[in-house]
């Protein structure tokens, strides 16, 4: 029996969650760099904290990453429940993925308006998907 083709949607919240682990280990390995492997493995009870620009900007890009990933998990998963799959769900599941991929670069480098562009096009894309789950 041949196996079941996987939704897209289901194929982007698995591609979200290589995302996620990419900038951990992005922002985990800029802090190690700067403030060596003993620091990061220990209980990093001396409160210091990295100072370099891309350990600070990585650490941003993953917190701003963590206050809409909720989200996008919670609609994607509601609209694959309902059975609300393609159309414009996966339209804004692909507009928030696509953006976030797009935001990490964009944040090291330190583009600003832009930047800031993209993050509005990945909220736009759960307001899609949001809709597409009213609707």
């Amino acid at each position: 029996m041949p196996a079941t083709p996987v939704q897209t949607e289901l194929l982007l919240l698995a591609g979200s969650v290589v995302l996620l682990i990419v900038q951990i280990f992005l922002q985990s390995g800029l802090m190690t760099r700067e403030l060596g492997s003993t620091w990061n493995t220990g209980p990093r009870d001396d409160g210091r904290k990295p100072t370099g620009v891309l350990a600070g900007r990585a650490e941003r890009a993953l917190k701003n990453l963590l206050e809409t990933y909720p989200a996008f998990v919670g609609l994607l998963l509601a609209l694959v429940v309902t059975g609300r799959t393609g159309g414009l769900g996966l339209l804004g599941a692909h507009l928030w993925f696509w953006a976030r991929v797009a935001y990490v670069p964009l944040y090291l480098a330190g583009v600003p308006v832009v930047r800031s562009l993209v993050w509005t096009v990945a909220l736009a894309g759960l307001v899609t998907m949001l809709a597409a789950l009213l609707v």
